[in-house]
């Protein structure tokens, strides 16, 4: 009857254990806290160390093209062509002999030389893993290819270049202008006058179309339509009016919202809003589908799209550019570095609140541990009567197992009272730690909206410039149109006179 009493007795105790601790088992560890907390603390130095690694280191093309470069700049042209010989076939060796043929250009009386310079860097092109970047570069190649053709009178050649530019170029516009020139110069006037057709679908940004609008009335004049070439001349003359009140509006735009949401958050927008409703196929000019002056790309089609590709030529504008953008990424990342901390601190706070139910179980703890000594006691105190009581070798037995579950129950009560402790402890270190880093977040972001506010100042001044000497192009492309009207009308009225002299 006393075993049964005292089973019926110990097992509570045991369970009720296993439960508490079972209970705190399941809620955060503080070795888990802890471990949370040193990502955020390495966050800071995280973006830094992995966005700028790869932009610091050069590789050996790009040290081979610099020495080229540098021969090349000081005259030496012979020097930097043997030092892109040894290159390896790619996108630094391509620009390289890019550059290169526009000093042979510059300097001989015959484009031959340069010539083969831009199909050396063609072929070296091609070989760009970067197909992005390998298109862009193939399209230069060929725009600058097709000029030289042209003005070595080699005009077969300077089309057959000019057409495998691909549509979705930039450098599109300025080739259907060349293009023109070309037919012109050929004596076919009407395809000309199709191939400027063409280029005044973009937008004035883009070099060759505002030579295109004039284009199209010299073919007017060239063809003997005079009444056609005058419409012609006053049309360019009010796009190009219609051109400075947009650059205006754009103007007051970056003064107002800055240039990086004006110019470039916009023209993004634009550029995936037209994407997103579908553009047309990166075929060139001699798709087969469909001819190549009424191809169309929506995307460059639109006006603050051009003003960016145009304004990214800059290098400067380029560094501009991506400062600021490297300085917003910083601010949104720590921006949400702060926000979760402050969601790890108020669960932080949470845990460290439920003290009244920690008490709770502090106090039931005490009151087993209590009821665990006196069983240990009164258990013992039957172990040293077992050799008078006359039991067998099972209920002996059963004894000693209670005696070592007693034994280890009150050992776990023992670690359970420590572990809750330290763990309100590390709770209180771990908050701490917490706060200081949020802290140290915001006191970061404080400084990146600073050095943003600063480099978007910088970005902003460059794109009022950029916006100045676009507004400064469509005045002379103002003076031409009427200075073309002027000649028009000059000439019509001396005919005029002319065939009244012969009346008489």
């Amino acid at each position: 009857m006393r075993l049964s009493l005292l089973s019926y007795i110990l097992f509570p105790v045991c369970v009720s254990g296993l439960l508490l601790t079972s209970a705190h088992a399941a809620q955060p560890t503080p070795s888990a806290l802890e471990a949370g907390l040193e990502q955020f603390a390495q966050a800071k130095t995280r973006w830094y160390s992995n966005g700028h690694s790869d932009i610091t280191r050069k590789s050996k093309q790009q040290k081979l093209y610099e020495d080229a470069e540098a021969a090349r700049a000081s005259g030496d042209a012979e020097r930097a062509g043997k030092i892109l010989a040894t290159m390896a076939e790619g996108y630094w060796s391509a620009v390289g002999y890019l550059n290169l043929s526009g000093d042979y250009a510059r300097n001989d009386l015959n484009p031959s030389r340069a010539l083969v310079a831009l199909r050396v860097a063609l072929a070296m092109a091609d070989k760009d893993t970067d197909a992005g970047r390998k298109s862009a570069l193939r399209s230069r190649i060929l725009l600058r290819a097709g000029y030289l053709a042209y003005t070595n009178s080699e005009y077969e050649k300077a089309i057959g270049f000019l057409e495998k530019i691909p549509l979705d170029s930039h450098r599109t516009p300025q080739a259907l202008y060349f293009h023109g020139l070309v037919l012109a110069e050929e004596g076919n006037y009407r395809a000309a006058m199709q191939s400027w057709h063409r280029a005044k679908k973009y937008p004035l940004a883009y070099p060759g179309v505002a030579d295109a609008w004039l284009g199209m009335a010299r073919g007017y004049d060239l063809a003997g339509y005079l009444g056609q070439a005058g419409e012609a001349y006053l049309t360019a003359n009010a796009t190009y009016e219609g051109e400075r009140a947009t650059l205006r509006m754009l103007a007051s735009q970056i003064e107002q919202q800055g240039a990086y949401k004006a110019l470039v958050l916009d023209a993004r927008d634009q550029s995936y809003g037209t994407a997103a409703r579908g553009s047309s196929s990166n075929s060139g000019f001699g798709s087969p589908k469909v001819e190549w002056f009424l191809a169309d790309s929506r995307t460059l089609a639109q006006p603050r799209v051009a003003y960016l590709l145009s304004f990214m030529e800059q290098p400067i504008a380029q560094q501009a550019v991506g400062r600021v953008a490297e300085l917003a990424a910083m601010a949104s990342q720590l921006e949400r570095n702060a926000h979760d901390l402050g969601i790890f601190i108020a669960a932080m706070q949470d845990q460290l609140k439920s003290k009244d139910v920690d008490g709770e179980a502090a106090v039931q703890v005490d009151r087993l541990t209590t009821q665990n000594k006196r069983l240990q006691g009164r258990l013992n105190g039957l172990m040293d009567r077992l050799d008078t009581a006359r039991l067998s070798p099972d209920q002996i037995s059963q004894f000693r197992i209670l005696k070592t579950t007693l034994s280890d129950a009150g050992q776990r009560l023992e670690k359970f009272q420590s572990r809750s402790v330290l763990r309100s402890d590390n709770l209180n270190q771990l908050l701490a730690d917490a706060r200081r880093l949020r802290k140290q977040s915001l006191q970061y972001l404080d400084s990146v909206k600073a050095l943003r506010a600063q480099a978007e100042t910088s970005l902003d001044r460059l794109a009022l410039d950029f916006v100045a000497t676009q507004d400064q192009k469509m005045v002379l492309a103002l003076d031409k149109t009427e200075q073309r009207i002027a000649y028009l009308y000059e000439y019509l009225a001396l005919k005029e006179l002319d065939s009244g002299e012969l009346e008489r």
